[in-house]
């Protein structure tokens, strides 16, 4: 017998909960893609996105996913046989790297292993080491979403500044645009990359790109650069078609354009921020308290150093398999998978499993998560201490809304 019935409640780092909202507003026929109110409605897309960024940089889209994203910031800013310092602290800067490497760059991999968020004063160190400059570009990630750290960009920034490096500030916010605060213009970055299936709540299917004039200057030394990635044309496009080199991403343009305005104008960007915050919050005093007893633990040990969008969570061996599994063909919920740091670390690959709390959540949904995966945990007889959903629902009384 199971109980899985009614809605699945998906509680993975992404894709995202997408609200009836934005499905609804891609459920319409094609439009006219050369012009009328496609074009125009766009460029209001491109402007609150800049908004979300917090940038006045150039903005690009691309149809596909993060992926798609790195690669194109790689291909407009960098030559074969350059050198990179990439930054490690999970999984996905090393899948960078990889994306790097295999495009003919010379990366330098500065690891913090999987529990960890950068310290600017080695990646100061290692930028002073470069006393020649080869190094072109820094890059990282804010929020690794295998390991759920988020790294300080703002202490990277000042790193480069304190070595006097000119190397470009390269940051992927896949897992953390719209969930935790980013502002690229004050922190100093120069290129921004993220997607839109998990904070901006929009089915998988496009990237975004930002990048200031420095960036802009890389682009035209880059000898990567292929025509459906070249940035330029897109952001200087004459035509709408220039701005996809083809055919436009219609209705996920569509859906964007609802999931930005509850983002922006119902919601608004710091509350939003806030609410993330505040479940998140809720979220590390559950597991906390849970693993006062036995083997339940947080990977990020430091609350200042967790993101906002999703939780890697440590069990006993076995224990994270089978609460998933519980957890989503009996009870029907959906928890992310344990990707990557067990192997990385040499540990047991069904101790770990992560909760995503990205984009479109209320209460209920945090707390029904939260209450499904304490009842797995008795189901199981998984060792821990009893009290996380007191807890958590303890952080959410007291939030008080910001400004």
């Amino acid at each position: 017998m199971t109980l899985n019935y009614g809605r699945t409640l998906m509680a993975i780092p992404g894709p995202s909960v997408i609200p009836d909202r934005v499905l609804a507003a891609m459920h319409r026929p094609a439009p006219n893609i050369y012009e009328g109110p496609l074009i125009d409605m766009t460029a209001g897309i491109i402007t609150d996105l800049k908004k979300v960024a917090g940038t006045q940089s150039e903005a690009v889209i691309y149809l596909g996913n993060g992926h798609a994203a790195w690669e194109a910031a790689i291909s407009n800013t960098l030559s074969r046989g350059d050198h990179v310092l990439i930054i490690a602290t999970g999984r996905f800067a090393d899948g960078w790297a990889e994306m790097a490497t295999a495009m003919g760059v010379k990366v330098q991999l500065l690891d913090f292993g999987t529990a960890a968020d950068a310290d600017p004063d080695i990646v100061e160190h290692a930028l002073r080491q470069d006393s020649n400059h080869r190094l072109k570009a820094v890059m990282l990630v804010h929020t690794d979403t295998a390991s759920s750290v988020k790294n300080d960009i703002p202490a990277i920034r000042r790193a480069l500044d304190a070595a006097g490096h000119p190397a470009l500030l390269m940051v992927d916010c896949i897992a953390s645009f719209a969930c935790d605060e980013y502002h690229m213009d004050e922190w100093g970055v120069d290129v921004t990359v993220t997607a839109c299936q998990k904070g901006l709540m929009t089915p998988p299917g496009m990237s975004m790109l930002f990048f200031n004039d420095k960036a802009a200057r890389y682009r035209a030394r880059a000898d990567l650069v292929t025509s459906y990635w070249d940035w330029e044309k897109r952001a200087k496009a004459e035509i709408f078609a220039h701005r996809w080199a083809g055919t436009a991403p219609t209705h996920h343009l569509y859906g964007l354009r609802e999931a930005l305005d509850m983002i922006l104008y119902e919601e608004t960007l710091p509350h939003v921020w806030s609410r993330h915050s505040l479940f998140a919050r809720a979220i590390w005093a559950a597991v906390e308290t849970w693993g006062t007893s036995g083997d339940f633990r947080l990977n990020i040990t430091d609350p200042a150093k967790r993101s906002c969008a999703v939780t890697a969570v440590w069990t006993g061996q076995g224990d994270a398999n089978r609460l998933r599994n519980w957890c989503e063909n009996f009870a029907g919920l959906t928890l992310g998978l344990g990707i990557s740091l067990t192997e990385m670390d040499g540990e047991p690959g069904d101790n770990l499993f992560r909760i995503g709390h990205m984009g479109h959540l209320n209460v209920p949904m945090i707390l029904a998560t939260l209450g499904t995966i304490d009842a797995g945990l008795k189901a199981l007889d998984i060792p821990h201490h009893d009290g996380g959903l007191t807890a958590a629902t303890r952080v959410i009384s007291q939030f008080e809304r910001p400004g």
